[in-house]
């Protein structure tokens, strides 16, 4: 582990997290654990995630799931992924109502209009939180993807706004679709290379999601996990069983599905899955 006397941030991240919560036909499982590369160089998790609700209690109201992947050749990206998490649920709770309008109106363009300006908030707001404490913006780098649930149950839209790199995935009646929020046609959905970060990169990849069917399992994670489920069939194969199955696996069982190993890719590896019930 980090040591608190060479850096109090690296070394008071947990080696991993696991998370949850349940709304009428929605129900989250969320776990983040640290790879095992940072593990042999005592380095923290650079990975993050958020589970919360947002906008006014009523039937505006959104759940917010993100993940954030702190850029591995950014010193303090362990703070950069922790404070996007953190400033893009305030950010967008600060729009919620409009982006809850655009997700009932199915309106892709005022989503996309409404999260961008949210986006560009948390860049200016964690590139002055660098400043403020010394360190140079770039040193914060980190990708964030983020999905937005109405709580109304008759609205079946999500919206789904990235910087940088991860995977969504979808997990329908046991098959994987794995480009649902590729701009490439003839991608598979999971590995982006391009390298846009926050706070220097504000502008999102912004769209519309859906119709949510019931028995859906709607996956966002960090590249820790699109990596190997894009690559490497076993590990489709073993989640689609896991979470495909009918039930929501508990969390302690969700930390270990999620630690599943798979040879040669040692990254740190975070996961948010939303079931929608299938009543």
């Amino acid at each position: 582990m980090p040591s608190i006397r060479t850096d109090p941030t690296s070394a008071l991240v947990p080696d991993m997290v696991v998370d949850g919560a349940a709304h009428e036909a929605l129900t989250v499982r969320a776990a983040s654990v640290r790879g095992d590369s940072h593990r042999y160089h005592a380095e923290p998790r650079q990975d993050s995630l958020a589970v919360t609700r947002i906008g006014e209690p009523g039937p505006d109201e959104l759940l917010l799931l993100a993940v954030a992947d702190g850029v591995g050749s950014a010193a303090r990206s362990h703070v950069g992924s922790q404070q996007a998490c953190r400033l893009a649920a305030l950010s967008l709770d600060m729009a919620a109502a409009d982006l809850a309008g655009a997700l009932r109106e199915a309106d892709a363009e005022r989503f996309a209009r409404t999260a961008n300006s949210a986006l560009r908030r948390v860049a200016t707001l964690l590139a002055h939180q660098a400043q403020e404490r010394g360190d140079d913006p770039g040193a914060y780098a980190t990708t964030l993807r983020i999905l937005l649930a109405p709580l109304d149950p008759t609205v079946r839209v999500r919206g789904f706004l990235a910087v940088g790199d991860g995977g969504t995935a979808l997990l329908r009646d046991g098959r994987w679709y794995l480009g649902i929020t590729d701009p490439d046609p003839d991608g598979d959905g999971m590995i982006d290379t391009r390298t846009a970060a926050l706070p220097h990169s504000d502008r999102a990849q912004a769209q519309l999601l859906g119709p949510a069917q019931p028995g859906d399992v709607l996956v966002l994670c960090t590249d820790g996990l699109s990596t190997p489920l894009a690559g490497d069939p076993g590990i489709r194969e073993f989640l689609a069983r896991a979470w495909g199955a009918g039930s929501v696996p508990a969390p302690a069982d969700f930390l270990w599905q999620v630690q599943y190993r798979v040879k040669s890719y040692d990254d740190d590896r975070t996961a948010v899955v939303l079931w929608e019930s299938r009543s």
